[in-house]
């Protein structure tokens, strides 16, 4: 038995892989992880990323370079030239990471599934009634990164950022095991909410990025936020942030996950359902017809 399989075999075990990645200092051994994998000394460099290609399933075929400072440097590779083409279909919304889709569908009122049996609100989530109110019976795709994934994100569409607000929060693992045993773990965990106002009508979306344990930070390409921070959240209107579709709008420092939500008139392309591969790029949400053709906003690659 190879110790990859070695490694599978015991982590397919729920009650273990629960305690390995949940019953420990979460937000310890995020922090020191942050730190760990900074390291440039080449042996420390070489050593960490060896030991996490054997961990996870990672392809290094399409990132722009093939040395790398760090492990850190490794985790938020870029990609070469058109490795991820983009949908420029005017009425799709394409997904902003490379990622497995999870949980998805319609909203029941304010409710969404975490799996199957455990749910949670929008106002939880959100933490801002108002916002939580806009999407009340409309549309959500969870988007799990695994470890091993391209961990950047993109802008989902030609849009500009109107508002980030930074939830102070936990570490917990958000992998399926701790999902089917976790209430609500979306909500308990540090997150960046991003409200985008589409440039097709001025719609509204909004894009949150879930941070999880060993997630160092969630970094983003137009405004510093105060990641790791458990006990204040924190708003700002960003100026002048706009995107074009596919235009890189941050990363996370590990895998974690990405909740997209939408108006009620938006529809799940074709194909999108739960445990589907998906690529950073690809369809994800179709537009209302109604907002086609329409610009209110001007969009421009992002910073």
């Amino acid at each position: 038995m190879t110790i990859r399989a070695a490694i599978n075999r015991l982590t397919e075990n729920e009650r273990v892989n629960f305690a390995l990645t949940n019953r420990i200092p979460r937000r310890g051994l995020t922090r020191f992880m942050g730190w760990f994998s900074k390291i440039e000394q080449p042996l420390v460099r070489d050593w960490s990323i060896a030991a996490w290609r054997l961990f996870s399933d990672v392809d290094l075929t399409d990132a722009k370079k093939s040395s790398f400072r760090s492990l850190h440097d490794c985790f938020v590779r870029e990609l070469k030239d058109g490795a991820r083409p983009i949908d420029q279909t005017a009425d799709i919304l394409v997904s902003p990471c490379d990622a497995i889709v999870g949980a998805c569908g319609e909203i029941a009122g304010n409710v969404l599934l975490q799996v199957k049996g455990f749910s949670y609100t929008l106002e939880e989530f959100l933490r801002d009634p108002e916002l939580a109110a806009r999407y009340h019976d409309g549309r959500y795709v969870t988007l799990r990164l695994t470890a091993g994934m391209y961990h950047r994100f993109h802008a989902p569409h030609d849009c500009r950022v109107e508002r980030v607000t930074h939830v102070a929060g936990d570490a917990w693992n958000v992998n399926p095991v701790t999902l089917k045993r976790v209430d609500g773990v979306y909500c308990k965990n540090e997150r960046a909410v991003l409200g985008l106002e589409l440039a097709q009508g001025g719609s509204r979306v909004t894009m949150v990025a879930v941070a999880a344990i060993l997630v160092a930070g969630i970094r983003l390409n137009f405004v510093d936020i105060p990641c790791g921070r458990r006990d204040q959240d924190w708003t700002i209107d960003p100026p002048d942030a706009r995107f074009s579709k596919g235009g890189e709008m941050g990363w996370f420092e590990h895998g974690s996950t990405i909740v997209m939500l939408a108006p009620n008139g938006f529809e799940l392309c074709d194909g999108i359902t739960a445990d589907t591969l998906i690529r950073m790029g690809e369809p994800l949400l179709h537009v209302p017809p109604v907002l086609v053709g329409e610009r209110t906003v001007g969009a421009h690659q992002g910073p």
